[in-house]
């Protein structure tokens, strides 16, 4: 009879798990299942037994009973004692011992292994073999032993090793995810914050074009003021014009009614005119013939003493070309920026307020709050003429021409003429009801200008003692003035953060410059003459085009004030004194500021040499510095 040549695999399991479980029990239960699980063939004859062979062992039938008299009280006695000791067990505490891990065989780490693997056809044979051998009694259990620890252990560490792959594995991914996320938030956070970024910026901008119109805005004002004054004043020039021309028709008509009478009748009208009284004479109606007879005659009047007054001087009309021209061409040297500190000449008590230099010699003067100013010579700075006179503090200084007189204008309201051969007062021009700021001469030497804090600046004849002319227009006080060089036209700037352009011969204004937002403290022209430079209360220097009338640039030094600006002999470097003590050069070729830091204090004024290898500052210490 053929035995099964398989084994299914639900029963394989079951065999497993009998094994990893019952094998270490005894060693018949092992033969008993080694028997059961070997298949072989072998040839058996079955033989039916009868029921009359097997032998039956009897019992007897024995009466178990109690008696009667013994069952109620041994019995009760036992089963009272037996319930207390059923009491006291279950009362007590019993610690019952751990059961201890049964190692596992050999023969089933293999077996799981296998299973594990999923060899299954090598499962079979070894199971086929392994329990052939046991069945032939070759090999016995007892002798194999079990599986040591420590591959147990391998086994255990390497299904936790394998968890925590897997969970490591989890966690990588849940890591990659935090990290795009985090990267993706990173990137959500710096577009939020450049674009929080640029609308600041858009909002500073916003603010500061504000600011600018509110400050284009505030200067309109002014400007509407000034052209509002200027309506008026050619309104009151036009109603003016239109008396003359009304007064001039009336002349002529009654010049030809004069005429005609005259060839009609003139004798009689002559006597007629000659017996009437002087008292019926003044009370008679004035006729148009008259009345242009009687003004005719006054106009004659005026123009008689005009000319009578032989002192006074004439504006030039043929101007010399300006020899800074020619020189300017010639100077093609580069400029000097790398002034140092070479001596401190202490020349007054109180603050410099100007330094000018000679035309022609190496000499210099300088005005201070001390009421006097000094001629000093160079390089030793040494006094050589000191000038007494004004009763109040100086303001600005200039030589004449030639370099054989100086004007001076002081808070005494005053502009003097000094003759530096005497060191004596010549001329004194009085007429203004403030403090003069500044003053400067013709290039002819034959008039002074002067500006004043009482808003107006005064043109001075030198020849006939007077004042000329007196510009009006400004509508604060005219801090600086000068004249274009070789020409009849006046420069002045003012407080009231214009510059203003005139003519000196007709007095009027031709152009005033706006775009300064504070107050102009000095104004001058390039040595050819083809720029302006300006500098206000805020440290903000400007350069114009005289010549369109146009601003250039802006520069702003600031915050401290700009007191005074000068340029070089060559018109390529611009100095301005700061409120702060620091002399700033610009180069008006590459637009660089170059510093010097010297004075203590503020730096009222600031000049080139000739030369430009000297740069002389005075401060409100009273010092006059060197630089070279």
């Amino acid at each position: 009879m053929a035995a099964k040549q398989g084994i299914p695999a639900s029963a394989l399991r079951v065999l497993e798990e009998a094994l990893g479980m019952d094998l270490t029990a005894a060693g018949d239960t092992a033969e008993a299942v080694a028997a059961e699980d070997a298949y072989y063939l072998e040839q058996v004859t079955i033989t039916e037994a009868s029921e009359d062979d097997y032998e039956y062992e009897e019992i007897s039938d024995d009466n178990f009973s109690i008696p009667e008299g013994e069952e109620d009280l041994a019995k009760a006695i036992q089963m009272v004692q037996e319930q207390a000791t059923d009491i006291q067990i279950l009362e007590q505490k019993t610690v019952l011992p751990s059961k201890q891990p049964t190692p596992e065989v050999i023969e089933d780490f293999l077996c799981n292994f296998l299973i594990k693997m999923g060899m299954t056809r090598t499962l079979d044979c070894f199971q086929s073999e392994w329990y052939e051998l046991i069945q032939k009694g070759v090999t016995e259990l007892r002798d194999i032993g079990n599986v040591p620890d420590v591959y147990t252990q391998n086994m255990l560490l390497e299904n936790e090793n394998k968890n925590l792959k897997k969970d490591l594995k989890h966690y990588k991914q849940a890591a990659d995810k935090a990290r795009e996320d985090l990267l993706k938030t990173q990137k959500e956070r710096d577009f939020h914050r450049m674009h929080h970024k640029r609308i600041v910026q858009e909002k500073n901008k916003l603010i500061n074009d504000l600011k600018g119109l509110k400050l284009h805005y505030a200067s309109y004002e002014p400007t509407i003021r000034v052209l509002h004054e200027k309506h008026q004043a050619l309104l009151k020039q036009k109603m003016l014009t239109s008396l003359e021309r009304d007064r001039a028709v009336g002349q002529i008509s009654g010049l030809q009614a004069t005429l005609k009478h005259m060839e009609i009748g003139h004798n009689y009208h002559a006597s007629e005119i000659r017996v009437v009284p002087n008292s019926e004479k003044e009370n008679a109606p004035e006729g148009p013939t008259q009345k242009g007879l009687r003004e005719a005659r006054e106009k004659n009047k005026c123009k008689t003493k005009i000319k009578a007054n032989t002192k006074d001087s004439e504006f030039p009309t043929d101007m010399q070309p300006n020899p800074n021209l020619y020189l300017c061409k010639e100077n093609i040297g580069p400029a000097k920026f790398d002034y140092k500190l070479n001596n401190i000449f202490r020349l007054h008590e109180l603050p410099v307020s100007c330094i000018i230099m000679h035309p022609r010699k190496d000499i210099l003067v300088t005005c201070g709050e001390d009421r006097l100013w000094k001629l000093v010579g160079l390089p030793k700075g040494n006094v050589l003429l000191t000038g007494f006179g004004h009763t109040d503090w100086l303001s600005n200084c200039c030589f004449h021409p030639s370099g054989n007189k100086l004007a001076t204008s002081s808070g005494d309201t005053t502009v003097k003429l000094w003759d530096l051969s005497k060191g004596d007062c010549i001329l004194t021009f009085e007429g203004h009801n403030h403090a003069v700021w500044s003053c400067t001469w013709h290039s002819c030497g034959d008039f002074v200008a002067s500006s004043s804090l009482d808003t107006t600046s005064k043109i001075w004849d030198v020849n006939s003692e007077r004042c000329r002319c007196t510009l009006y227009g400004h509508t604060d006080s005219v801090n600086s003035i000068e004249f274009f060089p070789c020409s009849n036209t006046l420069l002045t700037g003012s407080a009231d953060k214009t510059l203003s352009v005139w003519d000196a011969r007709t007095g009027n204004c031709e152009q005033s410059l706006y775009g300064h937002m504070h107050s102009i403290n000095d104004a001058t022209f390039t040595p050819r003459g083809h720029m302006i430079a300006s500098c206000d209360a805020c440290g903000v220097t400007k350069l114009w085009d005289f010549r369109k009338l146009l601003p250039i640039v802006s520069i702003d030094i600031g915050p401290s004030p700009g007191n005074e600006v000068n340029f070089d002999s060559s018109g390529r470097v611009l100095a301005q004194a700061s409120g702060s003590g620091v002399i700033h050069l610009l180069d008006l070729k590459s637009g660089q500021i170059h510093k010097l830091m010297g004075h203590e204090s503020e730096a009222h004024t600031v000049v080139f040499s000739h030369d430009g290898e000297y740069l002389f500052s005075g401060g409100s210490d009273g010092t006059v510095r060197t630089w070279s």
